[in-house]
């Protein structure tokens, strides 16, 4: 039985501004809802299945052709009828494809873009073998946390049942991104028309303006002020470029970016907002057992003084009968027992607040993202002069050294990237020079390894001079047991038996 209770809203057109004070952004409960999560065999070749509409968009369908091949698994997802996301709530400005694991782990597979007709087209590759597939709007796509605006679901086709093993993904379990922003009221304006380019900017400065307002809904400001004022500097570069009619890549990569650091920005802050309930709960708790403690060795202590006034009542009384002396004794009171030791958490729980908490501290120095490979730090082309570091830049090293030098155990490799004929082995000498920068600064030298990438990893396409400037950077990738292998926002789900 699936059961949806939602609200209706009204159709708005996009609208962003600084909130003057929180609302939810949506009303859509999902109380009950599974879907089939198949396990597509290995070199099984292509299985073929079906997209079908939630009570929330019936119209909506589509199909996608999964095949699972050597280390990944292939996706190609064409979908249909999906009509404006802002028919959930003006936030809402995209939708997102989601693979949703037996294990309740939901993973953010990519923005599904609205083309002509309504009609979408995603090709996409994941790490998984046994998933489920759901599209949700979204008010941006870098979200970590499906929401609960179901509007597709993967469903079985007849032809593979018997040969694809099913499992039930109980995706009301899963924790939702529970978003706040306030929106201006009044009537939507609509805009002059613009050039397909001129739109895609738009849409993701909106998005980039959406989760940098969200991030601050969630105090990131108090909480993340490192990683939010990240977020914040990448969404005016991106302003800046397009009121400067700048590169539209380059105007779409940094929004998209601030729309990432944005979201790091408030997950930390909710998370620190959760550890601080924590800590506030165990203090009152330990405050407690100790008031307790205390109360009954003050009982105890009353008891042992009614218990030596009697007796030396009775030993006055006797002495006084039989006139001779008595030795008076006294009973020392009862030692006040300790609050009992705050309870331990567990080693996962310690590296992902350590992963955090270094997220933040990093993002001081250097920009920083936390991701599936490490804490990857990353220093500009213009932090370097030739081969060599520019001493401000040289200073930001350091300071990421004294923040990684406290905690043992910890790896760090870095990784220059490069463009032109000499590329590998300058990029190989500007790593190597952070490097010396690490360890003359408190890194021990086994901890620390550099190679040079060349122009083989570059970010963006390196036609525009903004593009071949991204691509040249030095990486520094910080992982290790301390840290963990998971990102601080990637966590499993423990799902009930039913």
């Amino acid at each position: 039985m699936k059961n949806i209770i939602f609200a209706i809203f009204s159709f708005a057109l996009p609208a962003v501004c600084q909130p003057s004070g929180p609302t939810p952004i949506y009303r859509v409960t999902v109380t009950e809802r599974t879907v089939k999560a198949i396990n597509y065999e290995y070199r099984n070749g292509p299985t073929l299945i079906d997209f079908h509409g939630t009570v929330l968009m019936p119209q909506a369908k589509g199909e996608a052709s999964v095949d699972s091949k050597t280390g990944r698994t292939e996706i190609d997802a064409r979908l249909e009828n999906l009509g404006d996301p802002q028919q959930f709530g003006r936030e809402y400005l995209t939708y997102v494809l989601w693979a949703l694991t037996p294990d309740g782990r939901p993973h953010n597979l990519g923005e599904v873009v609205r083309g002509h007709s309504d009609k979408s087209h995603l090709r996409v590759t994941t790490d998984d073998q046994a998933f489920a597939l759901i599209v949700t709007a979204e008010p941006y796509s870098a979200v970590r946390q499906p929401s609960d605006v179901v509007v597709l679901e993967n469903a079985v086709r007849p032809d593979t049942v018997g040969r694809i093993e099913q499992v039930e993904a109980h995706y009301e379990l899963l924790p939702r991104g529970a978003y706040s922003w306030q929106v201006p009221e009044g009537p939507a304006a609509s805009g002059p028309k613009v050039s397909m380019r001129k739109y895609d900017e738009l849409m993701e400065i909106y998005q980039a303006q959406n989760a940098v307002g969200i991030a601050r809904a969630a105090d990131a400001e108090r909480f993340a002020p490192n990683t939010l004022a990240k977020a914040q500097q990448l969404l005016s570069n991106a302003q800046q470029l397009e009121k400067n009619k700048g590169t539209s890549s380059r105007i779409i990569q940094d929004a998209r970016e601030a729309s990432e650091t944005a979201e790091d920005a408030r997950v930390i802050a909710e998370r620190q907002q959760q550890a601080l309930k924590l800590q506030m709960a165990e203090h009152a708790q330990a405050q407690a057992s100790a008031e307790v403690a205390r109360a009954r060795a003050e009982a105890e202590q009353a008891k042992q003084a009614a218990d030596q006034a009697r007796s030396e009542a009775e030993q006055a009384r006797a002495q006084a009968e039989a006139q001779a002396p008595a030795r008076q004794q006294v009973q020392a009171p009862a030692p006040i027992a300790p609050p009992p030791p705050p309870p331990q958490t567990s080693p996962q729980a310690q590296r992902s607040a350590l992963r955090m908490q270094l997220l933040e501290q990093l993002n001081g120095p250097l920009p920083t993202r936390d991701t599936p490979r490490g804490l990857v730090a990353t220093i500009s082309n213009g932090g370097f002069s030739g081969s060599g570091l520019r001493p401000s830049a040289a200073a930001q090293v350091a300071r990421v050294a004294a923040l990684l030098a406290v905690h043992p155990g910890l790896r760090i490799e870095v990784e220059g990237h490069t463009e032109g004929d000499d590329s590998e082995p300058l990029s190989w000498k500007r790593a190597e020079a952070v490097r010396q920068v690490l360890v003359s600064h408190g890194m021990s030298p086994n901890a620390v390894t550099s190679r040079g990438l060349g122009d083989t990893h570059p970010l963006t396409s390196d036609a525009t001079p903004a593009g071949r400037e991204e691509n040249q950077r030095v990486e520094i990738i910080v992982f290790g047991d301390p840290v963990g292998t998971l990102p601080f926002w990637d966590h499993t789900y423990s799902l009930s038996h039913r």
